[in-house]
């Protein structure tokens, strides 16, 4: 058997998720919201279903989709996206896995900065690359040039990037944008830029495409998720946006990854993104509020919350917590104990992780968060 795989642990998030089903815990570890998403769209694919097509869909996407795309992206930062910029694929995870087979040789290296996504690095590997860890430090998680250029070597042929980023809930600010675009410049380097998580801002911020920086436009591959924009993980719809030349070889590798994705979905999520922009403030007003009252709670009960500014992500720090106990440890023990599943940060990286950290998902009911918080109470007095 193939020894990626072979020897590959299950996904912390299948891990916990399991855990928290077994034990009838609060699952605050996976990564999904339990509100947000429009009954209208839902009400589009259900029409879809029922009186469009249910056979394949054209490979790189229906041409209703990809205009929207693109049309979504001119209207909220002025980007000059055509369809043919625009790949559909079955989720972003697909999308990244098109987008690494797209870009990188046996024997190349690429950049990624941990905690990271866990799929990105047995992606790359399957690809027959090498990835390379630049790590974060927190609690400010600040992309730092020096570091980055020091994982720079002859080898290297891509840096992939998550902005805004998960697990840490961070939002990247304008020069540390301007030092990984320079770094991708001067070393002649392709961007895979994971930017799923572009509309889930709080506070006020503002998003800015990596594309849209001097020289990215030709050497930036996009990647983005209608499962994010309208809180419907399960539907499994993303895109790879980039210049037509990179986005017809991501294509190929698309076509025989997932071949097309689900007409009718594709068809709402067309729907939503035409319908205009007017359920992005209030979802991310929804999303802040959760935060707040998570975050809240979590202090209240003793806890060091990290602050988070995107994604529906929060971060504990337990040894400021006063927690002598690394993050597999505690999590096992509020899951199995406590009630509540949580992801420890250590499995975001491989390289010297970080074993003091536990991620939360804060994007659910009041009531998930009121329980959430209160299992971690517990989990906090029987481990102190």
């Amino acid at each position: 058997m193939n020894p990626i795989y072979e020897q590959m642990k299950t996904s912390v998030f299948e891990r916990m998720s399991l855990a928290a089903t077994k034990h009838g815990a609060v699952n605050l570890g996976q990564g999904f919201p339990d509100f947000g998403w429009p009954d209208e769209i839902l009400d589009a694919a259900a029409r879809a279903l029922k009186e469009g097509s249910n056979q394949y869909a054209p490979s790189r996407g229906l041409p209703a989709l990809r205009n929207a795309v693109a049309a979504h992206y001119q209207r909220q930062f002025g980007q000059d996206i055509e369809a043919e910029h625009v790949c559909v694929t079955s989720g972003a995870t697909e999308a990244l896995g098109a987008a690494i087979l797209a870009t990188v040789e046996p024997g190349d290296e690429v950049v990624i900065f941990t905690p990271a996504y866990d799929s990105y690095a047995p992606m790359i590997r399957r690809a027959g690359a090498t990835p390379v860890e630049v790590a974060l430090q927190p609690p400010g998680w600040r992309l730092e040039r020096e570091l980055l250029e020091g994982a720079i070597t002859p080898k290297t042929r891509a840096i992939l990037f998550n902005n805004p980023h998960n697990p840490a809930g961070r939002l990247f600010e304008g020069d540390e944008l301007e030092a990984l675009a320079s770094t991708a410049r001067d070393h002649d380097l392709i961007v895979i830029s994971d930017e799923v998580w572009e509309h889930v801002l709080l506070d006020g911020r503002q998003f800015t495409p990596l594309a849209t920086l001097p020289g990215m436009v030709e050497r930036t591959i996009k990647v983005g998720s209608a499962g994010k924009i309208f809180s419907l993980t399960g539907w499994k719809v993303g895109w790879i946006v980039a210049s037509p030349k990179l986005t017809a070889v991501a294509a190929r590798a698309h076509q025989f990854l997932t071949f097309a994705t689900a007409p009718n979905l594709q068809s709402a999520v067309a729907f939503g993104l035409s319908e205009g922009d007017s359920w992005i403030q209030p979802m991310r007003d929804r999303f802040q509020r959760a935060r707040d009252r998570m975050t809240a709670g979590l202090r209240g009960a003793g806890y060091a919350v990290l602050d988070a500014t995107s994604t529906y992500f929060l971060c504990v720090d337990l040894a400021a917590s006063g927690l002598a106990v690394g993050d597999e440890a505690f999590a096992t023990a509020a899951v199995e104990k406590a009630g509540v599943a949580v992801v420890p940060l250590s499995a975001f990286a491989e390289r010297d992780p970080p074993h003091h950290l536990v991620r939360l998902c804060f994007g659910k009911k009041d009531e998930t968060i009121d329980a959430g918080v209160a299992a971690m109470a517990r989990a906090k007095e029987l481990l102190a």
